[in-house]
């Protein structure tokens, strides 16, 4: 029996691609945050989205109720299989629940044969307040991690982790993410989410100075995956070829458009997610769809 399989016939040089988006992060259950939070972000944004995911959680919109991580072998496995094949616009990395998992990621971002935008979410600790990274894992993700990000994403409770101190109020936000930059990190989004108030308040700091953008807060109990969309949203925008400071305002619009969209719609009993596929919606709608 000949074993040998036909050679696939060549695309034309000009054919249309898609842009290539790939989340290497958590798989949520509950489909509201992790690589099912980020694959809708990529669609509604017009991207073909691929995964790597890292770990799996049981977890719906009252919390986590169990966690496993993948062997790294295998989250670097799939980083490769999609770099090497379909290859890569932009990249997320979201939770990385191991040392030894962080690693194995940063060792696949350094092997990738370009080099392209990369948008790091610390993930470390669930809106439910759940765990999401080891403790000994923070100091390794800041040492091989931050380095590679085009730029890193905390909200305020992921700055305290790795600051080793409180950021409370605005006032302290310019130092805090100047902090973080000082760790390693090209450009920081220091996410003012958390702070309490009716203004929600994000700081940028790269090398172009300081940005920052402020926007009424949205009323919804449903924020769950708000940082996983966000940092989505931004390397999809990156991938598309905007600039950082364009990237981001563009996914703070998508975000709050999200959070707004979904903020009537009960989805569970606890924090339910955003309405990530508003953007397709709206666009059909105006285009007299269905």
């Amino acid at each position: 029996m000949n074993s040998l399989r036909p050679t696939p016939p060549s695309w034309p040089p000009t054919a249309p691609r898609y842009v290539h988006v790939l989340s290497i992060a958590g798989s949520d259950s509950g489909g509201g945050a992790g690589v099912q939070a980020d694959l809708k972000t990529f669609a509604a944004l017009g991207c073909y989205g691929m995964t790597a995911i890292t770990a799996v959680t049981a977890q719906n919109t009252r919390g986590v109720s169990a966690v496993q991580g993948l062997p790294p072998a295998l989250v670097a496995a799939q980083v490769e299989a999609v770099a090497g094949d379909i290859g890569l616009d932009a990249i997320k990395v979201g939770m990385l629940l191991s040392a030894d998992i962080v690693q194995a990621v940063a060792a696949s971002l350094r092997a990738l044969a370009r080099p392209v935008p990369v948008v790091l979410d610390p993930v470390m600790v669930a809106t439910s307040g759940d765990r999401l990274m080891a403790p000994d894992a923070v100091a390794v993700l800041v040492r091989e991690l931050f380095p590679l990000a085009t730029v890193v994403t905390p909200n305020l409770d992921e700055a305290a982790l790795l600051l080793g101190h409180p950021v409370t109020e605005a006032a302290q936000f310019e130092a805090a993410a100047q902090a973080l930059r000082a760790l390693g990190a090209r450009a920081v989004l220091l996410k003012g989410g958390h702070l309490a108030g009716g203004t929600v308040t994000d700081l940028l700091a790269d090398d172009q100075g300081l940005r920052a953008w402020q926007a009424p807060r949205i009323a919804s109990r449903n924020l769950h995956g708000t940082g996983c969309t966000l940092s989505a949203a931004i390397a999809a925008h990156l991938g598309l070829g905007l600039a950082l400071a364009d990237a981001v305002a563009a996914a703070r619009d998508y975000v709050r458009a999200a959070i707004a969209a979904g903020a009537a719609v009960r989805t569970g009993e606890g924090c339910g997610p955003l309405n990530h596929g508003h953007a397709p919606l709206a666009q059909r709608l105006r285009a007299g769809g269905r």
